[in-house]
C-alpha cells in the first residue's frame, strides 16, 4: 500500500506542491501539534485528491476548502488536532466518525486507527469519498448512509468517535455508544460560538474538557441523497 500512495500522492502535483506539503507539517509542528504518527499520515495522505481540481493547488494550505453542498474539508490543522486527541490515551481499535464529507478525516483515521465506521447524511458525498478511499487502496472503513445524530448503535460501542461538524448539544446516542474509557471528540455550539470538547467514558460517567473556539459546519438531522 505504501508504494501505490507513493505514486498517488506525487500524482498530478509538482515539486512546487510537495515544497507545500512540507511546509504545512512544518507549521503544524510550529502550532504545537507533536505526535509524530499523526503529522506523518497527514504528509502522506494526498490531500489534492479530496478537493474539486480548480481547488487542488490549494490542497495543502492550512484551510478548509468547499466540497459542495454546503460543506467543507477541514483544514489540516484541526483534523490533525482531533487526531491527536483521540489516540491521547493510546491506540484505538474501533472508531466512529460523524461526517464522512470529503473522506480526508477518513483516509487519515483509516491509517491511525484499526477499524474506521464512517456516518454521512449526503449521499453524493458519501459516494465520491468511497471512491477516493478506493482509489487509495483503504480496507479498513465500513460506511453507513444515515443521520449522524444517531451514530450507528449497531455496532457499538466505539473506543473513540469523532464529529466533524458542530451540535447543538453533545447527541445522547453517541454517548450511549462509547466504549469504557472512550474518547469523543466533538464541536458543540452554535453560529460564532462553538467548542471543541473531549469527553471521556469514565466509571462514575463522563468527565468533560473544553479545548477552544472552533468554527465548523452545523450537524443536521436526516439524510439526504
Amino acid at each position: 500500500m505504501a508504494r501505490e500512495q507513493d505514486d498517488i500522492l506525487r500524482r498530478g502535483i509538482g515539486m512546487t506542491s510537495q515544497r507545500t506539503r512540507e511546509r504545512l507539517i512544518q507549521r503544524l509542528y510550529e502550532e504545537g501539534l507533536s505526535n509524530a504518527q499523526v503529522l506523518e499520515v497527514i504528509r502522506r495522505t494526498p490531500r489534492h485528491l479530496f478537493v474539486d481540481e480548480a481547488l487542488a493547488h490549494r490542497a495543502y494550505e492550512d484551510t478548509a476548502l468547499p466540497i459542495g453542498h454546503n460543506q467543507t474539508i477541514s483544514q489540516p490543522y484541526m483534523v490533525a488536532r482531533m487526531s491527536e486527541l483521540l489516540l491521547e490515551a493510546g491506540p484505538l481499535d474501533k472508531v466512529l466518525e460523524i461526517g464522512t464529507g470529503s473522506g480526508y478525516q477518513t483516509a487519515v483515521l483509516s491509517q491511525l486507527v484499526e477499524r474506521v465506521f464512517s456516518v454521512e447524511r449526503i449521499k453524493v458525498l458519501q459516494d465520491r469519498a468511497k471512491e477516493r478511499l478506493v482509489e487509495l487502496n483503504t480496507r479498513n472503513v465500513v460506511f453507513r448512509w444515515g443521520d449522524g445524530w444517531e451514530g450507528w448503535p449497531a455496532l457499538a460501542p466505539y473506543n473513540g468517535i469523532i464529529v466533524t461538524a458542530v451540535a447543538t448539544d453533545v447527541p445522547q446516542a453517541l454517548l450511549d455508544q462509547l466504549a469504557p474509557g472512550g474518547r469523543l471528540v466533538i464541536p458543540v455550539g452554535s453560529g460564532e460560538v462553538q467548542q471543541l470538547m473531549l469527553i471521556i467514558r469514565e466509571e462514575q460517567g463522563f468527565s468533560r474538557r473544553v479545548l477552544g473556539g472552533v468554527r465548523f459546519v452545523p450537524l443536521l438531522h436526516g439524510p439526504l441523497a
